[in-house]
């Protein structure tokens, strides 16, 4: 699964440590993130989208 977490959290001008301490997670969960080597549970997903304004669809991309 693809996601746009890296630009969205850098268009926001946020660390990874900024981002993780907004969502309650660590920084390592968010490099995992970003990296793809981590697919988030559901609640967490639905925090970034919210977090982004988005819906979970816009931020991430099922590799069909």
């Amino acid at each position: 699964m693809r996601n746009d977490v890296r630009a969205r959290r850098e268009e926001a001008g946020l660390s990874q440590a900024a981002l993780a301490a907004a969502l309650g997670v660590s920084r390592q969960t968010v490099n995992s993130l970003e990296t793809g080597k981590y697919d988030p549970s559901l609640p967490l997903a639905f925090a970034l989208a919210r977090y982004f304004h988005l819906t979970i669809e816009e931020l991430f991309h099922v590799d069909l």
